[in-house]
């Protein structure tokens, strides 16, 4: 059986901001069709990675491609056809507050696509039902919104172009454990459906355990590790043991009923 194809390929990443040296000679590979988990400490530059995989910011050395393509040398209807390809939820939502529900889903169709209103109308008012939401909630606005539901609606946003591959930046921050639960469960269900590569930000162990398929910690500005969950949770690492072997970590591996390393409180 062959190897799945890379989707991100990351070579020789550095990245500083002045002195301050974020990232130091990164080398990272995302597969086809897997949930790569990027953890670390605050400041740690995790989002700011995940900024270079959508060519946001460019890194002080290094190649980011995407789908084969360097993003730093990318034309810019290159880029544009690239970006058609993925999706992103940010974290917080990130909904554009003067735009009503039906008109944030919209958007990156009306951008990006060229397809008739009734068309428009038709795939939002899908999207919207395959997160969840209500056709009556179509005319609302953010700011009349639950948290849970903002997160639905920009997730309903993210996958409006039906991307191979997306990006989520801290997913479940600020949710109640019964909806970030229920996230969790819509996006392991909508990423089968579309079958998609995710590159996920997260903090939440409930949500790294339930989704990911490898995770990469980045500490002390490099890359110290890309395996598995079952590998990662057997290292010998201080961020490992912080990290995965208190009394949260313990209680979100024993949930997955994975085995659970000796350590810990």
């Amino acid at each position: 059986m062959s190897a799945p194809a890379a989707v991100v390929e990351i070579a020789g990443l550095s990245t500083r901001f002045g002195r301050q040296v974020v990232h130091r000679d990164i080398d990272l590979v995302v597969f086809q069709g897997e949930v790569l988990t990027l953890v670390g400490g605050s400041g740690s530059g995790k989002t700011t990675l995940l900024r270079q995989m959508l060519g946001l910011e460019r890194p002080a050395a290094g190649t980011v491609k995407v789908f084969g393509t360097d993003l730093a040398r990318a034309t810019a209807s290159g880029l544009e056809s690239i970006r058609s390809r993925w999706g992103m939820l940010f974290q917080g939502g990130a909904l554009f507050s003067a735009l009503s529900v039906f008109d944030n889903v919209a958007l990156p169709l009306r951008e990006l696509k060229r397809l008739d209103e009734g068309m428009v109308h038709d795939l939002v008012m899908l999207k919207l039902q395959m997160v969840g939401i209500e056709p009556k909630h179509a005319g609302k606005m953010p700011s009349e919104l639950s948290g849970g539901m903002v997160k639905r609606i920009a997730f309903a946003r993210a996958i409006a172009l039906d991307p191979e591959l997306l990006f989520l930046d801290e997913p479940t921050a600020g949710l109640d454990p019964d909806r970030s639960e229920g996230f969790v469960q819509m996006v392991i269900s909508l990423r089968a459906a579309l079958r998609m590569t995710v590159v996920m930000v997260t903090h939440d162990l409930d949500t790294l355990v339930s989704l990911s398929d490898r995770v990469a910690i980045l500490a002390h500005s490099r890359l110290v590790s890309v395996a598995t969950l079952d590998e990662t949770v057997a290292l010998d690492d201080p961020f490992v043991h912080d990290f995965f072997r208190g009394a949260r970590g313990r209680r979100a591996l024993l949930a997955r009923g994975g085995a659970v390393p000796p350590g810990g409180t």
